[in-house]
């Protein structure tokens, strides 16, 4: 859907679908024909705390009530669906479990402060469904996801490949009274799994074997066919494999390009072509230019001196450092072109 998530589709995300079609159908359900049974989803921490209903804390924080929240969530879980891809579904499933976990008690620990500091006792009816999960992707979605420029408007203003999903967050923020509750205890809860706070990564975990049995029981019914309509790039579990898949897959476009090319120059001027020319490396090509019927290769330019502080910034992004200094060269030190050469290729 956007630039930051790379290829569409649902191939190699079986949870990320599961995650789009359950909720979502249950939540037409309760609003079209059973909305007398909307009652036992309802997200009531009164009832959890004094009443011991725990069956409300698992009913209240998977399903939407409100088809708005239900349909911002499901546009915001399929552009995270990158993270599965990248992780993989064990890993995502555990993180999703660990910030569902303690988002539930900073719930808690977020109404018991405001009704301590203001009185306000309405706080304990918040918006249910899957929102805290959601909330605490973002985490990882503005730490390890590149930004990259895509316009600029209004002098400094400008608008990224991640602006869209900050907009759609932005509208699941606003979209009821207390869901910034949910939004601050899923946001803390992501930062907390992410930094590895207290090591809570290696206890809220899904287990070896459970995570085989849900792979061999329920991965064949939610996975997705591998999409024939794109091309097949991008497509690795880490973003090494995807650049060096999209890097082969330019190298030899490019090589089919000068052969052809090259036969077509055969074929007007005769002789033999020059082989050497004709294929060399990927990163090392120079451009050809043609005036008057005349072909000239300029001289190769020296290195260009590359900042080291823009190099560090590349790295940080998980890009290599021979990746960087050789993107920086190509784009002249230009940092926004640099990323958007590396993520594309």
């Amino acid at each position: 859907m956007f630039t930051s998530t790379g290829s569409s589709g649902l191939y190699k995300a079986p949870l990320s679908k599961s995650l789009l079609l359950v909720p979502s159908a249950l939540s037409l359900l309760l609003a079209l024909l059973l909305p007398h049974c909307q009652k036992l989803f309802v997200y009531d921490l009164h009832a959890i705390k004094n009443d011991f209903q725990i069956w409300r804390l698992i009913c209240g924080r998977i399903i939407c009530l409100d088809l708005k929240d239900t349909f911002c969530s499901s546009l915001l879980i399929y552009n995270f669906r990158i993270f599965e891809r990248r992780y993989g579904s064990r890993k995502f499933a555990s993180f999703l479990l660990g910030s569902w976990v303690l988002s539930a008690l900073f719930d808690f620990l977020l109404v018991e402060a405001m009704q301590y500091s203001f009185g306000i006792t309405a706080a304990s009816n918040l918006p249910s469904g899957f929102l805290a999960p959601v909330f605490a992707l973002f985490v990882p979605f503005y730490c390890s996801i590149p930004r990259v420029q895509v316009a600029q408007i209004l002098g400094p203003l400008s608008i990224t490949n991640k602006t869209l999903i900050y907009i759609l967050g932005l509208q699941l923020f606003t979209s009821g009274s207390y869901i910034w509750i949910v939004a601050i205890s899923g946001l803390i809860s992501g930062l907390c799994y992410d930094s590895k706070i207290f090591q809570v990564h290696q206890v809220l975990c899904i287990p070896s074997w459970m995570a085989k049995f849900f792979s061999w029981t329920l991965e064949p019914i939610f996975s997705s066919s591998e999409p024939t309509s794109e091309a097949r790039i991008g497509m690795g579990a880490t973003l090494d494999i995807q650049r060096q898949q999209r890097m082969e897959l330019l190298d030899r476009q490019l090589m089919f390009s000068q052969f052809a090319q090259g036969r077509r120059q055969r074929q007007q001027q005769g002789g033999m072509i020059n082989w050497n020319r004709l294929f060399p490396p990927l990163r090392q090509r120079q451009n050809v230019n043609y005036q008057g019927g005349q072909q000239s290769e300029p001289a190769v330019p020296a290195p260009l001196e590359v900042s080291e502080e823009q190099v560090a910034r590349l790295m940080e992004m998980g890009f290599s450092r021979g990746d960087a200094l050789e993107a920086l060269r190509a784009s002249n030190n230009d940092l926004n072109v640099a990323t958007n050469f590396l993520l594309q290729h």
